[in-house]
């Protein structure tokens, strides 16, 4: 069983930059593949960054593609999140997931979830 925590989050002005780290406890932290989804109320949570479980292989959303970078520390056992140029909606909890098998969005197939972090954007 893995145990996710987030850290990171806050408020930052448009155009400033956070990085996100989800630390991960548990055994075979190398065999999943890790995202970041985020949470916007009135919506629905939505997948952003993943990456699969040697790190090689790296999707994005098209609204954060270029700016936002996934990577992963298997000896640290810790995912990042690094978030550049933040637009206010980017404003939203962010949480760290972990699933096996194939690189996918689908929720319910994400079965190991953090507490989540919350950046605000300003203008």
């Amino acid at each position: 069983q893995l145990q996710l925590v987030e850290s990171g989050g806050g408020l930052v002005q448009s155009g400033g930059s956070l990085r996100l780290t989800c630390a991960v406890s548990g055994s075979n932290f190398d065999n999943y593949v890790m995202g970041w989804f985020r949470l916007v109320p009135g919506k629905e949570r939505e997948g952003i960054a993943a990456i699969s479980p040697n790190g090689n292989i790296k999707n994005y959303k098209e609204d954060v593609r270029g700016r936002f970078t996934i990577s992963r520390d298997d000896d640290q056992n810790t995912v990042y999140l690094q978030m550049n140029s933040l637009k206010p909606e980017d404003t939203a909890v962010y949480y760290c997931a972990a699933k096996r098998g194939a690189l996918l969005w689908t929720l319910h197939l994400w079965g190991h979830w953090g507490q989540g972090t919350q950046v605000t954007v300003s203008s």
